[in-house]
């Protein structure tokens, strides 16, 4: 977005601005605030209050909140805040949709200063400009963008090769018999074992359930499965027939023969945004120009509820041709989905090459994706310490920060030992090792990090004395550093470190170069639980050892499984596992139904939780960081790979004190 502004100028290019509702959490905020609400009764209400119009449910959670249902100044907070719903808020800036210009901007359109860096906002909406007829170009700015070009700077420097992304499309090769040549076979292979932790589009419990039922072996099917798992296709009843379709278990058929062109290429299932417009066009007698309409009539559906008058005419036009009725039905309500979340196949192309380009250095190439990966966050639906384990499980050594070898970003290092073969956990074996960066610990400057670089040209540090005095760093950073057990190139263990560190006082320049002697002090060395809820907290992540590993003999003793076990526990048994809550979600398609991804030392386990048990459980649901989880195993029989533990019971777990330390990352 800023090489746009660079390239064009402020003066000529601006993003458009996107007008901010207000949802249930914004309008209690706002509400209970204006109505005098303390500011803990505010938090409790907009965490504890998921529902404004289920009157039952509302009572059970102002109870929860520890608020009376029944105060007038509650029920008034909550009535205002049902009729804020919806109502604009505030104005923000488009993901990417940029206006360009050849004269300049201001004598166009009204401009103002983005919150953000040397950004232009437009001040009105892409509904505004489209009603003057005025141009939008969508630049969609992609972190993966980011974190794919750092990683083809890294292997540059580290391998001596220079990818792009069509140099990497390149290795998609076909074989004489049309199936993946090596190196892209490896790529699918990986793909279709659902191994896409921290790749694009793919990584989600959705779509890493989805890969070993849609198989994918070639480019378009990535095209495909970028877009099968959207409100669309999922609320119009695409996804199964695509799916036995595509098995053979059920027959190529389409509603008419003019609807063939349309959807050859999807088995007769429509799954594209243009494919619904097409088929106004070819089965409803829709002119381009109507199907133009259709197409923004789903824009702005949910504001103003313009797809409702095309329901008629798309039955009416179908019917005169004889399709079916069930079809058109299904149609609709993919229309309908289209307008929460549908993908153009334009759209989801430009995503699969991405997906692919991420696929092949993951496999390739895993030190430097994880690397990468960790200097591109924010990113993406892992935190740093999944991507990290996923990568160790991979046979990528990684090593601490440290301040005689670190730099702010993560680095790549010397040959780590073993030899890659195409088992998955010797892929980072013979490749380079991983030196975390400064970056991953918490609260540290930027600037603390030049000052290291700095002083360690002229060579390592020997001490924290030394170190101290050389950079100039005390206090706070200092403390910062000895905390993330950063000295340990030095010989020094964390708690001698953090003591050396807090006795460190800056000289005055005339005793700069006098060096203290002090009786030595044994400290007592932490244990390795101490040890990981220490690295948890300062970094967010351990090196050293899983936190569930720590505690793995309590919980057999309690009967509780690990997660590894569900890959051999037949359909149907019952089991209980436990683990950190990695992410939550609850889309609008699923009907209630709760998705809970949680981690072991083994690996993650997917939990499903149905309404009736997530309302029983619903403190631990929300809010737990640590669960376990009773329930029953449940095997997709088409490819074995994908198991589910459908919740029975689910408690809160206590034993773990580095779990207070994680953050899960929840209903995105």
């Amino acid at each position: 977005i800023q090489y746009i502004y660079e390239k064009y100028g402020r003066d000529r290019a601006g993003l458009t601005a996107t007008v901010i509702s207000y949802r249930r959490k914004s309008a209690l905020r706002e509400v209970g605030k204006t109505m005098g609400l303390s500011l803990d009764q505010v938090d409790a209400l907009s965490k504890n209050v998921d529902s404004l119009s289920d009157p039952k449910i509302m009572k059970e959670r102002l109870r929860d909140a520890g608020l009376d249902g029944k105060d007038r100044t509650v029920k008034l907070v909550l009535h205002l805040a049902r009729e804020l719903r919806g109502f604009p808020r505030h104005l923000s800036q488009h993901v990417g949709g940029f206006v360009i210009t050849r004269g300049r901007l201001d004598e166009l359109v009204p401009i103002e200063n983005a919150a953000m860096d040397a950004r232009t906002v437009i001040e009105w909406d892409k509904d505004d400009i489209d009603a003057l007829g005025i141009l939008k170009v969508d630049c969609l700015a992609l972190g993966m963008l980011t974190a794919i070009r750092k990683c083809f700077d890294l292997i540059e420097k580290h391998h001596g090769k220079r990818y792009d992304l069509a140099t990497v499309l390149a290795t998609d090769q076909r074989d004489p018999d049309n199936k993946p040549a090596p190196v892209a076979r490896g790529v699918y292979d990986m793909i279709c074992d659902g191994d896409t932790v921290g790749t694009f589009q793919i990584e989600s419990r959705a779509q890493m359930q989805m890969l070993p039922r849609l198989k994918p072996r070639c480019f378009y099917d990535l095209v495909i499965e970028v877009a099968i798992i959207r409100p669309g296709p999922i609320q119009g009843g695409m996804v199964h027939p695509y799916l036995r379709r595509r098995d053979g278990v059920e027959a190529v058929e389409y509603p008419h023969p003019c609807t063939e062109p349309v959807l050859r290429r999807t088995l007769g299932v429509p799954l594209f945004q243009e494919q619904a417009m097409q088929l106004a066009v070819v089965a409803a007698g829709y002119t381009p120009g109507e199907a133009d309409q259709l197409r923004k009539a789903m824009a702005a559906w949910k504001r103003n509820g313009s797809l409702d008058k095309h329901r008629e005419k798309l039955l009416t036009g179908m019917a005169a041709k004889g399709i079916a009725p069930e079809f058109t039905d299904k149609l609709y309500k993919q229309l309908l989905g289209f307008c929460d979340y549908g993908f153009p196949e334009s759209h989801s192309a430009s995503f699969a090459l991405l997906v692919y380009v991420s696929c092949y250095l993951k496999r390739y190439y895993p030190a430097a994706y994880l690397a990468a990966m960790l200097n591109s966050q924010p990113l993406g639906f892992y935190s740093p310490a999944s991507l990290v384990r996923d990568a160790k499980d991979h046979g990528v050594e990684v090593l601490p920060t440290d301040v005689n070898a670190s730099h702010w970003d993560g680095t790549l290092g010397d040959v780590a030992d073993g030899v890659a073969e195409d088992t998955p956990a010797t892929w980072g074996h013979g490749g380079p090792t991983v030196r975390l960066g400064f970056r991953q610990i918490k609260g540290l400057d930027a600037d603390t990090e030049a000052k290291i670089v700095a002083a360690r040209e002229h060579g390592p540090f020997v001490s924290v004395d030394d170190f101290a005095q050389r950079t100039g760093i005390y206090g706070r950073q200092l403390s910062i550093l000895a905390d993330a057990d950063a000295f340990q190139s030095l010989g020094i263990s964390r708690r001698d470190a953090l003591w050396q560190a807090k006795s460190a006082t800056k000289m005055p320049p005339l005793f700069s170069g006098l060096i203290v002697r002090e009786n030595p002090i044994t400290l007592p060395a932490m244990g390795e639980m101490e040890q990981v809820t220490h690295d948890y907290r300062t970094i967010g992540m351990s090196l050293r050892a899983h936190p569930m590993a720590l505690i793995r003999e309590d919980l057999a003793r309690m009967g509780i499984s690990c997660n590894a076990d569900l890959k051999t526990a037949p359909t149907g048994t019952m089991i209980e596992i436990a683990g950190i809550v990695l992410c939550r979600q609850r889309p609008a398609t699923a009907k209630g139904v709760t998705f809970m991804t949680i981690e072991d030392e083994t690996g993650v386990g997917n939990v499903i939780i149905w309404q009736n048990e997530f309302e029983r459980h619903r403190k631990v649901v929300c809010g737990a960081r640590l669960v376990r989880v009773y329930g029953e195993v449940q095997c997709d029989s088409s490819s074995g790979k994908v198991v589910n533990v459908v919740a029975r019971k689910l408690a809160g777990l206590g034993l773990l004190p580095a779990a207070e330390h994680t953050v899960s990352r929840d209903y995105r």
